[in-house]
């Protein structure tokens, strides 16, 4: 599999003559290359192994990329680090022991599908916001379609973090051929680290991507000791990789972060486009603009189906341009008094270039808090997506050194996420930030579905506090949105003109919304399929059908305290409860915060070491810890993250099992 231009003609799947390559580039930079590689065509895999990289050595240093130590160079931006093997101590997965929650009403098995058909199957972010992922089937080749993850919802506190069930790719690793990103948020690739012990193979696991991307995914895979089990190819937009039988093509698309791609699978039965997250923004603040001339020439040769991102169909117009945050966020800073602290999410590199770009213009210097926010600041730097002045970027410790008013954080948590720091923050439990009357926080983020109740509590503590909060409630330009509104939505079929068409990224109501939105663009409604997670999807040049279900559902991720302990189980169906599971009760004043009652530990189907002696023990342990909290407003979502990874390493030191803890706080 190499990575070869398409330039201005379709790939060689479409039916046209290759077209003329030259040397692209290897690593990215602000900017979105058009770079080219000449490619010959790859061997087939064998049916033991998915396909590699190294297939088709071009004569020059193979295209495979590894992840790297934190001990290994770091100098990517002076000279190009070649994309070489190295050998790198132990790797593998971390202690995972799984339970899933899957769908019950599973149809018959699907068998082998002939090149005549093409199947295409969400495992996830269909009916929902976020775990985007798509399995695509033609003849014996399947690939992925993004790798992402979700936030629990409020009735799911003690879970971490969700991600689709991959039993169906994991069963059919023979035919494998990779996975591919379309951009680099954790909803597109935060699955990545614990979907990839789950798929067994000999060799290495093909993820393409653009530089961005693949630099967030080098720390993730190097964080769960997985960089062994897959290789990174870099693919820029307006490059192709063959994938066996099917081409996949990367086209530039504007979203909230740097090279943003839509992805079209050429196949023998037609092509299919994944429009990934995307805007039609006039003036990008990072990036180029969407490429429309590309999208509008693959219409032209013929699409089979649009799977389009409709999560903001309900809005009418076109979304606002991501300069009237850079605008916003400037005159919020030059006006502040004290400290300024910018919530977003720590994936989401333009919200750091503009505060870098308003901190340079106030006189302020610039830190960023949260380790994911550390981590991806430094990703971007080493890959040339953020250039800040010398002196302008300072750790957060030198930054705290500081007066007030000379001070710019920005830090994770804009979604109320539990042990991010803007939550942290607003409980008064953060090591290190602490904020007062005068300090201003910006909430560049709208809250996802089902985080609405968590965010607004952080709003309310932070208040209480003495903070001035801008967000989008009171000032919409703090924010706008990477998604397209109708009018995009419209334009984009318009220049794409399918013969079919599926919703995808975005609860049920979306997807129907934009069901109307193409009838009123002449595709007729029964060429509008409405997707399910594990709905099969079946396609041929003239028909598209919908084929039962197959096993899918959620994972859900549950880590025992910082990511630093690596002690990470997944939860699924068949052992969701295998080890036993520990009902930790807690009564708090609403207005103090203080404990009323509890806490109160209660286990069911227990290993006999965890006693009801080692019960007490944890209880003992919770109750000095809640003790210890300052008074004010407690933070829920906080509080029952620090409740389930006290009482998890308590068991933990009695036992080696790990029972599901599921903290249930009532306030009076």
């Amino acid at each position: 599999m190499t990575a070869e231009a398409s330039a201005d003609s379709a790939p060689a799947a479409e039916g046209d003559a290759p077209a003329k390559s030259s040397r692209r580039r290897r690593r990215g930079g602000r900017g979105s290359g058009n770079g080219a590689a000449n490619a010959n065509a790859p061997a087939q895999p064998t049916a033991e192994q998915p396909a590699s990289a190294s297939e088709a050595h071009l004569g020059r240093e193979s295209r495979r990329r590894r992840p790297r130590r934190e001990n290994e160079a770091t100098d990517r931006l002076e000279v190009p680090r070649p994309l070489h093997q190295r050998s790198r101590g132990k790797s593998g997965s971390p202690d995972h022991v799984l339970r899933s929650v899957s769908n019950d009403q599973v149809g018959p098995a699907l068998g082998p599908i002939g090149n005549d058909r093409l199947r295409v199957i969400p495992l996830g972010g269909v009916g929902e916001v976020g775990k985007n992922m798509t399995a695509v089937e033609c003849g014996k080749d399947l690939l992925l379609l993004d790798c992402g993850s979700k936030f629990p919802e409020e009735d799911q506190r003690g879970i971490d973090l969700i991600v689709p069930d991959v039993s169906f790719i994991a069963e059919r690793m023979k035919n494998f051929r990779g996975i591919l990103i379309t951009h680099g948020h954790e909803d597109h690739i935060g699955g990545l680290p614990y979907i990839i012990p789950q798929l067994k193979s000999r060799n290495p696991i093909p993820i393409y991507g653009t530089p961005l991307a693949l630099g967030f995914i080098e720390r993730k895979m190097l964080e769960a000791r997985l960089e062994k089990q897959v290789e990174l190819i870099p693919v820029n937009a307006g490059e192709s990789v063959k994938l066996g039988e099917m081409t996949a093509e990367f086209i530039h698309v504007t979203h909230s972060i740097p090279d943003a791609c839509a992805i079209a699978v050429h196949t023998p039965v037609g092509t299919i486009l994944d429009t990934g997250d995307f805007k039609f923004d006039p003036s990008p603040v990072m990036g180029d603009k969407t490429d429309e001339a590309r999208l509008k020439r693959l219409g032209d040769r013929g699409v089979l189906a649009l799977f389009s991102d409709t999560v903001r169909v309900e809005t009418e117009g076109s979304t606002p341009s991501e300069k009237v945050v850079m605008d916003t966020m400037a005159d919020v800073i030059a006006k502040a008094k004290g400290q300024v602290v910018i919530a977003t999410f720590a994936s989401n590199v333009s919200r750091i270039h503009m505060a870098l770009e308003a901190a340079a213009k106030a006189g302020r210097k610039v830190a960023v808090a949260g380790r994911s926010m550390e981590q991806n600041a430094r990703v971007s730097i080493d890959l040339g997506y953020l250039e800040p002045a010398d002196g302008l970027l300072m750790p957060l410790d030198d930054l705290l050194k500081l007066p007030k008013e000379k001070r710019v954080i920005v830090s994770t948590g804009s979604q109320g996420e539990p042990s991010a720091a803007l939550a942290r923050i607003a409980a008064g439990e953060h090591p290190k930030i602490r904020v007062s009357r005068g300090d201003v926080i910006l909430v560049s983020a709208t809250p996802i579905p089902g985080n609405e109740d968590t965010i607004s509590q952080t709003i309310d503590n932070l208040y209480r506090r003495g903070c001035e909060v801008v967000y989008s409630a009171v000032n919409r330009g703090v924010h706008v949105s990477g998604h397209s509104g109708r009018d995009e939505l419209q334009h984009m079929i318009q220049l794409v003109r399918p013969k079919f068409a599926v919703p995808i990224h975005g609860e049920y109501r979306h997807m129907a919304l934009y069901r109307e939105l193409c009838e009123k663009n002449g595709i007729r409604r029964d060429h509008v399929a409405l997707p399910e997670i594990g709905g099969v999807i079946e396609f041929t040049k003239d028909s598209v059908n919908q084929r039962g279900r197959i096993r899918a559902g959620n994972v859900l991720v549950d880590r025992l305290g910082d990511r630093d302990d690596g002690q990470v189980v997944l939860r699924t169906r068949e052992n969701l409860t295998a080890e036993g599971f520990v009902l930790v009760t807690i009564v708090v004043d609403r207005a103090t915060g203080q404990l009323i009652a509890g806490p109160e530990l209660i286990g069911k189907g227990l290993k006999p070491e965890l006693n009801a002696s080692a019960l007490r023990e944890a209880e003992r342990e919770l109750r000095r810890v809640l003790e210890r909290r300052r008074k004010g407003e407690p933070q829920y979502g906080y509080v029952a993250q620090r409740a389930k990874e006290t009482v998890g390493k308590a068991l933990r030191r009695r036992s080696r099992t790990r029972p599901l803890i599921l903290p249930v706080i009532t306030e009076l």
